[in-house]
């Protein structure tokens, strides 16, 4: 067994304590969701790329190098505002443009936080750009493979550093994942190690790191993307692992990071046919979200889905049936569309139709105002 360097927790505040002063962070947060139309609250639940709120930009959007705000990105927020923005490694040309973009994102409407992919390694937008020097890392298994857990505090903090720097809120890493089938393509040296003990303590340590600095992690991608064959960017993916199987090699660094007090919990689009009796996505399903990760674990903080743009998604649903269909199965976050207004408008609209109840958008935009005020106020 590991030693853990990093123990302590951070959780989310989400009930009320025993003060109950006008001020405190609950009360603050409850009248801000009061004071909030029905809009606000939708644009909160949405993390887009920047180049989905310029109207003009069509097409594949990863061939754009969108590096500024521009007027047209102004006016579409204004209708619809957006709660974070996530940059990619086209969006990001040297230090100088990254000073002049965060701050323009940061005035558009819903107060947009700043979240990027820096999980050292092979993701790493800022780390892989020659225009940053910044310390790179090997990868995520280079790491594991030492037995320090510290060399992962190490790594977290030094990321979490520089984000900081930079103007950042949100990583979204460390990765989570168990990486126990050598012919997985998409995960593989992302992930600390095939062994879950191991990568529990890294896991929680790197969250440390980035705790820290003042950056917020988040894990992923459950329930568990180490044990697949195919690339969920692109299509079908699967695990054929029952839930017990699961509870002794996913769940365990899942656990780790929750009793640790993580604040992001990234969802797979693979199916777990064996666990669900079903093909759906883990991000569409009420069954892997609500009885599992939320009942059976425990976990009260935010869920936010991986990009909605990506294959497993697009090849079976539309923007606005997986965008209503994932909050409907317990996601607070729906990580970028691949139409965004479609996606937008079809929660608007499953809302007035009874669709989805207000109150389950309440529920989800209560754990972001109050990820947001820690943020702030951090």
């Amino acid at each position: 067994m590991l030693a853990v360097v990093a123990t302590a927790s951070v959780m989310i505040m989400t009930s009320c304590s025993d003060d109950d002063s006008s001020n405190s962070p609950v009360n603050e947060v409850e009248q801000q969701l009061q004071q909030m139309s029905l809009r606000e609250k939708v644009g909160q639940m949405f993390y887009v790329r920047p180049e989905v709120l310029d109207t003009t930009i069509h097409g594949n959007l990863v061939e754009v190098s969108l590096q500024e705000v521009n007027d047209r990105m102004r006016t579409m927020c204004k209708d619809y505002p957006v709660g974070g923005v996530i940059l990619y490694a086209h969006n990001i040309k040297d230090e100088e443009q990254l000073a002049r973009f965060i701050p323009q994102i940061r005035t558009l409407n819903g107060a947009p936080l700043l979240c990027i992919d820096e999980e050292g390694g092979r993701v790493a937008r800022i780390g892989n750009n020659p225009n940053f020097n910044v310390e790179k890392f090997e990868s995520m298994d280079a790491i594991g493979q030492t037995k320090d857990p510290g060399k992962a505090y190490y790594c977290g903090h030094t990321i979490g550093t520089y984000l900081k720097q930079y103007g950042f809120d949100i990583d979204f890493a460390p990765v989570a994942d168990v990486n126990t089938n050598p012919d997985n393509i998409v995960i593989g040296k992302r992930a600390f190690s095939d062994d879950p003990e191991v990568a529990s303590a890294m896991v929680v340590n790197y969250l440390h790191g980035l705790h820290d600095t003042g950056i917020i992690g988040c894990i992923k991608h459950f329930p568990g993307h180490g044990d697949t064959k195919a690339d969920t960017h692109y299509g079908y993916a699967q695990s054929l692992k029952t839930w017990d199987e699961m509870l002794s090699c996913e769940m365990t660094t899942f656990k780790a990071g929750i009793n640790w007090g993580v604040q992001l919990i990234m969802t797979a689009h693979i199916a777990v046919p064996n666990v669900t009796g079903s093909d759906i996505p883990s991000t569409m399903s009420s069954y892997i979200l609500q009885d599992k990760l939320r009942g059976e674990l425990g976990y009260h903080n935010i869920i936010i889905t991986d990009a909605m743009e990506m294959g497993a998604i697009t090849q079976q649903y539309t923007s606005a049936e997986a965008a209503v269909g994932c909050i409907k199965a317990g996601v607070d976050i729906v990580l970028g569309p691949q139409n965004f207004v479609e996606a937008f408008d079809a929660v608007v609209d499953a809302v007035k139709n009874g669709t989805i109840s207000e109150e389950r958008i309440n529920q989800s935009v209560r754990r972001i105002l109050v990820l947001k005020h820690n943020i702030k106020n951090n």
